[in-house]
């Protein structure tokens, strides 16, 4: 059985979707309907913006879902997926390669809840980081014992066995980086994002997202789509649409996400989209 992945913000890059819109008279034509419904020349960005253009949120989420959909739409006969999942945004670019959104519906919704978490970015400071080389109950249990003492910070990527994003407030950040290291970690990172996401700090963009999804139409997928909030695989329309909602706070079950996939028959992973950050991921799961 075939599955097919999508990657999610951090996998930009200056460039990205280049090829596609000069070889494939589809892509061109997909790229050119979202600088319409976009409003503003993204593809500008995409293939020749400098790194901190292609930071900027209302440009990061739709380039990486973008680039996703359309080369999952441009492989033709290629892309016959028997199941599909995305990491984070990742889900959005999913949705509509599996026909469970439009792609004009897919990108409005994107860009939606891209501009939805940099508001809620913007109403308190906030980061992520990743850490290395500890159980994942040992960081959770931290983490909770941080958040209990007022600063807020979990566990919001279950990335692969030994590799757990947290996400939070910077002091709580900040101080889950000291006693994760104390505790053994190999490595405890700050990564370099504008934001909590999927953490508590995210539920202030959850109304606006919300009402986009509500008032979007989905569709059942050619196939199942195993989402982040809970690992499992969903074809009902408003299902898909409650578990859309509730990852903007929840984790992304990555790891739990492969090897029910591997136990439901995946043989194959190809990721659709920029990087190989996925495919990396998921050789790293058994």
């Amino acid at each position: 059985m075939k599955s097919f992945v999508f990657p999610g913000q951090g996998a930009q890059f200056s460039g990205m979707g280049k090829d596609l819109y000069e070889t494939s008279p589809l892509a061109k034509e997909l790229f050119e309907k979202a600088n319409d419904i976009l409003g503003f020349r993204i593809t500008d960005i995409m293939f020749a913006g400098t790194d901190e253009e292609l930071r900027q949120t209302k440009v990061t989420q739709p380039a990486v879902f973008l680039h996703s959909v359309i080369t999952a739409l441009c492989m033709g006969d290629d892309f016959c997926p028997d199941m599909v999942a995305g990491h984070s945004l990742g889900e959005f670019s999913a949705m509509v390669a599996s026909g469970a959104l439009t792609f004009e519906d897919g990108l409005k919704l994107v860009y939606a809840r891209a501009m939805a978490m940099q508001k809620a970015c913007e109403m308190q400071p906030s980061t992520m980081a990743a850490i290395l080389g500890l159980p994942d109950e040992t960081i959770e249990t931290i983490c909770q014992e941080i958040t209990a003492g007022g600063h807020t910070v979990v566990a919001a990527n279950y990335n692969c066995p030994g590799q757990v994003v947290i996400s939070g407030s910077l002091e709580g950040i900040q101080l889950a980086c000291a006693k994760l290291t104390e505790a053994g970690a190999k490595r405890a990172l700050p990564l370099s994002v504008g934001g909590a996401f999927h953490s508590p700090l995210m539920d202030p963009a959850k109304v606006e997202l919300a009402a986009a999804i509500e008032s979007t139409e989905f569709h059942t997928p050619q196939c199942p789509v195993y989402q982040n909030v809970d690992a499992l695989p969903h074809t009902d329309p408003e299902e898909i649409k409650a578990n859309l909602i509730a990852q903007l706070t929840a984790p992304v079950r990555w790891t739990q996400s492969v090897l029910n996939m591997r136990a439901a028959g995946a043989e194959s992973f190809t990721e659709c989209g920029p990087g190989n950050v996925l495919t990396g991921l998921v050789r790293k799961i058994r």
